[in-house]
């Protein structure tokens, strides 16, 4: 036996070759990827041919049932007769009959386009997107946004939930006069008002403190509201300027933007000096941290509260990208049930169960 290849005993008595050869190693992580991927086109293929048989299924009921004369209890009959024929198969039931019967209706009003997209996405995502959303724009909207950034069913809701669809790119910002296209816009595009932080048990008189720290120990729910692409690099992050210390409240990498994003946390109303020191924040990671790959450096000002005009102002003549945004917490809590309150572990094993398809 050459020392390239060894074997060992397993637990259950049976030999098995343990190759350590470097050539196969490679090639086998090769392999391995390949099955993913074959895996992944299987899978999309799947939801394909299903979504395209509820496209052709839809249009057959809406046509027999403007033409044909069965009644009203049209839908249940067919129902009972496909789950008896296909007893396996999932997606017969009555309710669901209705709801391929309504995407179609809907979807079938819009372009080609928009049911191509459709079909790109899981069924039971379009059905969150079709029962959840208020019109078409809406809807399409929800719908790129999963196929851009391949959304579980449970993250989609919560977006939908949540309202990102009137929230995304309403920060207001100097964007457009301090980043060159197309950055500037995707930039624009990727903060949101108000951020919602409702995963978060605070007091109504918290301070930056506590919404900081807060946040840090929900740092999973905090990335999802900010939005895919970021990317945590810690708080009151230190940096040193000719022997001078700073500290940033919060620092994000974005890997969409190819920049570094400095966050700064207000629980009071904005105010114009705000932005003097946050312009200085993206200015020293400019010059300390950002490498020549790296674009611009973004800072985002999140408040308890803001006047958009007052905003507009203090931000005219900074020449660094800075946004400004709220924050809303609904669910804010009076401090005599602060002890009732679980801890962060029992939180996020709470929230960790929930099951994602």
């Amino acid at each position: 036996m050459s020392d390239q290849r060894k074997f060992e005993v397993t637990k259950a008595g049976m030999n098995r070759p343990l190759i350590k050869d470097e050539d196969y190693l490679v090639w086998l992580k090769e392999l391995k990827n390949k099955v993913r991927l074959v895996q992944v086109k299987a899978a999309v293929k799947v939801n394909f041919e299903l979504l395209q048989f509820y496209w052709e299924l839809g249009a057959d009921i809406v046509e027999k049932q403007a033409t044909a004369k069965w009644g009203d209890g049209f839908l249940s009959n067919l129902s009972h007769d496909l789950m008896a024929e296909f007893p396996d198969m999932r997606g017969f039931s009555k309710r669901n009959l209705e709801l391929i019967r309504k995407w179609y209706c809907f979807w079938s009003a819009q372009d080609e386009i928009a049911k191509q997209l459709a079909t790109q996405i899981p069924w039971w995502h379009n059905v969150v997107i079709l029962t959840k959303t208020k019109n078409t724009n809406e809807a399409l909207f929800y719908v790129q946004k999963t196929i851009l950034n391949n959304w579980s069913r449970s993250v989609l809701t919560h977006h939908i939930e949540s309202d990102l669809f009137k929230r995304e790119g309403r920060a207001i910002t100097n964007f457009k006069a301090t980043l060159p296209e197309p950055q500037s816009d995707l930039a624009r595009e990727t903060l949101k008002d108000p951020y919602h932080f409702d995963f978060l048990a605070l007091t109504e008189k918290h301070n930056e403190k506590e919404l900081e720290d807060a946040l840090v120990n929900h740092v999973t729910h905090f990335l999802l509201e900010l939005g895919a692409g970021f990317s945590y690099m810690g708080k009151q992050y230190k940096l040193e300027v000719s022997g001078d210390e700073f500290f940033i409240d919060l620092l994000f990498y974005h890997v969409k933007l190819h920049c570094y994003v400095v966050v700064e946390l207000k629980a009071v109303k904005f105010k114009p000096e705000f932005a003097g020191k946050l312009n200085f924040y993206v200015s020293a990671v400019d010059g300390i941290l950002k490498s020549e790959q790296d674009n611009t450096t973004i800072g985002i000002l999140i408040c308890k509260s803001k006047n958009d005009m007052v905003v507009e102002y203090a931000l005219k003549d900074v020449h660094k990208p800075i946004g400004a945004s709220e924050y809303m917490i609904t669910k804010t809590l009076p401090d005599e049930f602060r002890s009732s309150l679980p801890s962060i572990e029992e939180i996020e094993a709470e929230l960790s169960g929930v099951e994602e398809s």
